[in-house]
């Protein structure tokens, strides 16, 4: 039986920038920068035979420009490979995002009169978005419900999912099932950086779009980041993380459970517990001791763990929110006294409330959307919603007399700035 032995720290010892440290080491960005150029270069070059090449090599397939593209047979042969249960809980998880979403967009038109001159703002959905779907051996139709259906409800008329298939050219049933229950319009097989690549660029096959969202391994993230001065990306995306604050009130078995759900995710995955009492972190560290090594998944758990897990113990309540807005986490789950008061001060990209409100409940059931920053962007960046498939555009209208009244400040700003042909702009409609 594997130990699991999480880094254990007294607040005091923390080194500096302790919360960078405890996420991944970026050693090989250079060559992973390196790689990724390359794979976009080669699919601005060659379109579809780029694409099909890198199919053939990372994911076994053959495919060819016509069969790039997932067709309706296939939607409909998906349906037949999964299960009712499984399609009832992705209409499930359909319908608790749409209507949170919905309630997002409730106010669309804002109005400010002043000085008979009116302003408003009117929300409008952009043209074309991407949606990334990670493949591999997991299927992620949630993924899916995240990252199309917010565009479904802000009204984006085309919405594209790309995600890799299996060596015998086929995208995994439950992607596809909960691509067509979300509305999307077009379904690629294609992934990795090659998939961004093809949304930001466009190829033969794939028409080029707006905006490119969604979660992906370190290639994926890459290549968005790198495609992002020409296309809009949702965020910077990493491994995912969850922290756990907690005073002696919280149950230390329930969260070695959810620091357990967290780490298997991936070998590089995040999970901490920041909190202000001894016995808690004590008991803890003894209870993922006893339960990560029997749990599933129990290798890529406990190397998560080991490598990345972490328990701080601070002296005071204050302390610990200091170090938990520093870290920013993904995921935070506030397990104290008083917790809902305690959220307003947080910086997370999801706060999760009290001891019934585990990570997995905002990834599946909560209608709040699991796409989220990580790497502390928690503290610039928020989560997917339908608002980031709209543009904000603002409408001015203005009558003579509200013009008039502002001519005297006009002048003195556009006189500061060096502008005058401003000023003469304003002055030509009181003077012809």
């Amino acid at each position: 039986m594997q130990e699991v032995r999480v880094r254990v720290y007294k607040s005091k010892e923390l080194p500096l920038n302790w919360f960078k440290r405890q996420q991944v080491d970026q050693k090989d960005s250079a060559d992973l920068e390196a790689s990724v150029k390359a794979i976009l270069n080669q699919v601005k070059k060659d379109g579809d035979k780029a694409l099909i090449e890198f199919a053939c090599k990372f994911d076994k397939a053959t495919l060819t420009p016509n069969t790039l593209k997932v067709t309706v047979d296939e939607v409909k042969e998906a349906y037949q490979k999964v299960t009712q249960e499984q399609i009832k809980a992705i209409e499930f998880m359909n319908a608790r995002v749409s209507a949170f979403q919905k309630q997002l967009l409730n106010q669309k038109e804002t109005k400010f009169f002043n000085e008979e001159i009116t302003v408003r703002t009117v929300l409008q959905p952009i043209e074309s978005v991407g949606c990334y779907v990670p493949g591999g051996q997991a299927a992620y139709p949630s993924t899916v419900v995240m990252t199309a259906l917010p565009a479904k409800i802000a009204g984006v008329p085309r919405i594209v999912v790309c995600s890799p298939s299996d060596a015998q050219g086929k995208v995994n049933p439950l992607v596809l099932v909960a691509s067509d229950i979300c509305g999307v319009n077009e379904i690629y097989k294609v992934g990795g950086a090659q998939a961004i690549a093809a949304l930001a660029y466009g190829t033969q096959t794939i028409a080029a779009v707006q905006k490119i969202v969604g979660p992906g391994s370190k290639y994926v993230t890459m290549a968005k980041v790198l495609a992002s001065t020409d296309v809009a990306i949702d965020m910077p995306a990493g491994p995912s993380e969850v922290l756990i604050l907690a005073d002696e009130s919280a149950d230390p078995a329930l969260i070695a459970y959810d620091m357990i759900s967290q780490a298997e995710h991936g070998t590089d995955s995040v999970a901490g517990l920041i909190t202000t009492s001894q016995k808690l972190s004590e008991v803890v560290q003894d209870n993922l001791s006893k339960l990560a090594p029997d749990s599933p998944r129990s290798e890529k758990v406990v190397n998560s763990l080991t490598k990345y897990g972490f328990i701080i113990t601070c002296e005071s309540l204050n302390e610990a929110v200091k170090l938990t807005n520093d870290f920013a986490a993904e995921h935070l789950e506030v397990i104290t006294e008083n917790a809902a008061q305690l959220a307003e001060k947080l910086v997370a990209g999801l706060i999760l409330i009290g001891s019934y409100s585990p990570v997995a409940l905002s990834d599946y059931a909560s209608g709040t959307n699991h796409v989220l920053p990580t790497g502390s962007f928690a503290k610039a960046f928020s989560g997917l919603s339908a608002i980031d498939f709209m543009r904000r555009v603002s409408i001015a209208e203005c009558s003579k007399a509200g013009l008039e009244k502002v001519r005297k400040p006009v002048k003195v700003l556009t006189d500061t700035e060096d502008l005058p042909n401003h000023y003469r702009a304003v002055e030509a409609r009181f003077t012809q």
